[in-house]
């Protein structure tokens, strides 16, 4: 070991402990480092002097600033750098990663629905299972979500629209809880009930089910889309509605890109994106199928990259 890493190395642990014992001190005897949305929600209305002890930061920034408050930094004899100065009175919290016990939630705080919803399923996932009924779910709060940012049934009520899974329910059989988790508003989006959400996003869900029938996995990925359109005067907008006092976005298509894996370790893919809006019974599911890229290019980020290309044998039904 060097001599600059033997003398730098009891500095760092000093200096590591003091810090520990300002915050310490200032929390009364707790540490309150890790970010979490209950500490938001505890820590919220809460907004004096030392309220700062109480902030957080995402994981990025916490590689840089290593505690959710710069004010224990202040306290060494040190200077800051130039990021703890800028963001000495905290950041504005991040869209929260949201994991269930069968799904993986990425919630969108803006607009009130998923940015989007991942999926494991396979054969004994969607089997009937006569002690897992729909009937002993019901649409709830997420409390995970602070109040400020959160959908309620009474949003809906009214509306028009349904409370449209993404993470479809009956693809949870297999456990009373997996399924009651799907009836979470952070898994709802608006959708128009018939001719789309009873009829051929039903059907399409169906397809996905009979798909992990056959599959060794199946792996979904499914949420909104807000695509422009053009207007009379011949330029492009984004325009949705919102339902509620919540103002809840109303997608104006929804995607679902399904990937499946064969027992000999090959792949296959289908990605469909389906306008918000009524069809007639029995519509082809093959007139959604779009490339991966359109769904990724609108949603703003990539979808199953992580799948091995020399093993993609079939994308939309075509061999690649």
């Amino acid at each position: 070991m060097s001599m600059f890493a033997k003398i730098g190395l009891p500095l760092s642990c000093t200096g590591f402990g003091l810090i520990l014992g300002v915050c310490y001190e200032r929390n009364k005897g707790y540490f309150n480092f890790l970010p979490s949305e209950n500490n938001f929600l505890k820590a919220n209305g809460r907004f004096k002097d030392d309220c700062i002890k109480e902030r957080f930061l995402s994981d990025s920034l916490q590689s840089f600033i290593q505690f959710p408050t710069v004010y224990a930094s202040t306290q060494l004899s040190k200077p800051r750098n130039r990021l703890q100065e800028i963001l000495t009175f905290g950041v504005p919290t991040f869209d929260p990663l949201r994991p269930f016990e069968d799904h993986v939630v990425l919630y969108d705080r803006r607009n009130r629905v998923p940015h989007w919803v991942f999926e494991h399923i396979r054969k004994e996932h969607v089997e009937k299972n006569d002690s897992v009924t729909r009937q002993s779910s019901e649409f709830v709060e997420d409390p995970s979500i602070h109040p400020f940012f959160r959908a309620t049934d009474s949003d809906y009520r009214g509306s028009g629209y349904d409370r449209g899974h993404m993470a479809a329910a009956s693809n949870h059989r297999h456990s009373q809880k997996a399924m009651n988790d799907t009836f979470f508003f952070t898994n709802i989006a608006p959708q128009v009930g018939k001719g789309f959400n009873r009829d051929v996003w039903n059907d399409l869900e169906k397809y996905v089910r009979a798909l992990a029938r056959k599959h060794k996995n199946v792996y979904v990925c499914t949420g909104p889309l807000y695509l422009p359109r053009v207007e009379p005067d011949g330029k492009l907008y984004v325009k949705y509605e919102v339902i509620g006092k919540n103002n809840v976005s109303v997608p104006t298509h929804f995607f679902k890109v399904v990937v499946m894996e064969t027992e000999k370790g090959e792949f296959a893919m289908n990605s469909f994106v389906i306008p918000n809006q009524p069809f007639p019974k029995n519509t082809p599911l093959k007139n959604f199928l779009v490339p991966l890229e359109t769904i990724e290019r609108a949603a703003g980020f990539l979808i199953f990259d992580g799948v091995p290309k020399q093993r993609l044998r079939i994308i939309n039904g075509k061999n690649v």
